[in-house]
């Protein structure tokens, strides 16, 4: 008995200093990393793809930066990519070479559909390894967002050969995520933790750190709590704590507070052709029916910015000239009236019908469920009857691409998405924002007028189109803007350094942070 207590009193030991060391970084997360297929979709957390997995470039609002290709030209016709790869090694030391960049896009080719989203798949004619080195992508048209459409999260990072099962179909698995970013997957345990390993074949600068331990703490108070008692480093990510808990913890001198520009659009899109909502005068009601000073002042703390429109004004191609709808009770009262919608008790009704709109929201994210709270006290001032519904995750994005909601809460995905990739995913019927808009009669029109967006280089035409695709959905109140969005994060003053946030929503950066006392 006494050898066993030395033992697990040893064991105990070497755990905690392991937490502590500073060769480790530790952090939390709700879920597991997942397998780590760098060519499909949930489970698989995109931080921890960007983590393990090179793309070819790196996107930089300002100018691609290089990756896995060290430097790339572009036919006159816009049709031929040639990209001149580094010499670099995947993390299980075998060499990066341009069959093995081939392997990969057969893979993401073989299931096309699934990644219809993405506009670029569809342009793909052919590709082809030259040499050892040099790798060819051809496209059936030009298309101005192909490299930022290549450096995204998914589906275009690159597999090494071993971690490809035997018949290279990536839709149905892989045997490892082996990839060239700066870290490695050493170990997993489903619902405790995910241990990523220093990447020592990294071509680019090796993180300081040997280790990243990602606890797996699915409630926002754990993660929290341990933050403050120093079991963890630092948090960051979309839903790893609240805003309330960030203006908090701001104040602690233990803690440093970050806060990143904006990023995406927080808003609730209308179905336009179902239902209550499908009135036109409806939308506009709501939309001068919901307070968002209040929301943005008592929900969000003023930590984010109020948003009148899709897409964040200053990003390229979307300052529209959006004169925001005002809030203003008197006048949606009045528009409901004029529009048939008379007040009868509590709520309006017409030709025998209760104005009730059904909103759904994810039951577990806080911030929506408030914001859902505020809209349903606003709306019932006009005598819009709100129907709130609290959704699991899966049921809820199941919603968003079928199409059976009224309003529904929905994102913008930030840079490098916008306004190109996420313009195009419009056209996807698997989409909210297609759903949402399916009922305009200018539907027909703005997806072809998308189409030729997102294939033009003149830049006079992109702007004009732009500007009157983003009028047509706020004059027609298609979706309820909130805010503009940013990232958080809360770092521990006395752990780390050189805390920076990436160009993209889904890079957590780790392989820059530094141990404090380094």
């Amino acid at each position: 008995m006494k050898k066993f207590i030395i033992i697990f009193f040893i064991f105990l030991l070497s755990t905690t200093v392991y937490a502590k060391n500073d060769s480790t970084l530790t952090i939390a997360y709700p879920v597991n990393a997942g397998p780590l297929n760098p060519h499909l979709y949930n489970p698989n957390q995109m931080y921890a793809q960007t983590m393990v997995y090179d793309s070819l470039v790196r996107y930089n609002p300002d100018d691609m930066e290089p990756a896995l290709a060290e430097k790339w030209s572009i036919s006159d016709d816009g049709l031929t990519y040639t990209f001149k790869l580094r010499n670099a090694a995947f993390s299980d030391g075998s060499v990066v070479t341009a069959e093995a960049v081939v392997m990969n896009f057969n893979a993401v080719m073989q299931n096309k559909a699934r990644h219809s989203w993405i506009s670029l798949v569809s342009m793909i004619e052919s590709f082809s390894a030259k040499d050892e080195k040099t790798f060819i992508l051809k496209l059936s048209k030009p298309y101005n967002l192909t490299l930022k459409e290549l450096s995204v999260a998914r589906p275009f990072r690159i597999l090494a050969p071993n971690g490809f099962l035997d018949d290279k179909n990536t839709s149905k698995g892989i045997k490892a995520p082996i990839g060239s970013g700066p870290w490695k997957l050493k170990e997993t345990r489903l619902g405790e933790y995910d241990i990523f390993e220093r990447n020592e074949y990294y071509w680019g600068q090796k993180p300081k750190y040997k280790y990243v331990k990602v606890l797996v703490l699915p409630d926002a108070n754990s993660r929290i709590i341990a933050l403050e008692t120093g079991k963890i480093d630092m948090l960051i990510g979309e839903g790893s704590f609240t805003i309330e808990n960030f203006v908090r913890l701001s104040k602690n001198k233990n803690i440093a507070a970050y806060k990143s520009e904006p990023r995406v659009t927080n808003m609730i899109a209308i179905n336009t052709a179902k239902n209550n909502t499908k009135d036109v005068n409806v939308r506009k009601a709501v939309m001068m029916a919901v307070n968002k000073d209040n929301i943005i002042k008592y929900i969000l703390l003023n930590q984010e910015i109020k948003a009148e429109q899709i897409f964040n004004p200053m990003l390229e191609y979307c300052n529209a000239g959006i004169i925001p709808y005002e809030y203003n009770i008197n006048k949606a009262n009045e528009i409901l009236e004029n529009a048939g919608w008379k007040k009868k008790g509590l709520y309006r009704e017409k030709d025998g019908i209760i104005l009730s709109i059904d909103m759904h929201y994810i039951g577990i994210d806080p911030k929506q469920k408030a914001i859902a709270e505020i809209l349903q006290a606003d709306l019932m001032n006009v005598g819009i009857k709100l129907n709130l519904s609290a959704e699991e995750s899966t049921i809820f994005y199941s919603l968003q691409s079928n199409g059976s909601f009224d309003m529904i809460f929905n994102k913008t995905w930030g840079p490098p998405f916008e306004p190109g990739t996420f313009a195009g995913s419009m056209r996807k019927p698997s989409h909210a924002d297609y759903q949402a808009q399916s009922g305009l009669k200018e539907k027909e029109y703005i997806d072809n007028m998308i189409d030729k967006l997102i294939v033009s280089d003149n830049t006079t035409f992109i702007a004009e189109k732009y500007e009157e695709i983003l009028n047509i959905f706020h004059n027609e109140a298609v979706y309820l803007p909130i805010s503009y969005e940013l990232d958080l994060a809360l770092v521990r003053k006395d752990r780390v350094k050189n805390f920076q946030f990436g160009n993209m929503v889904t890079e957590f950066m780790l392989h820059t942070l530094e141990p404090y006392n380094d």
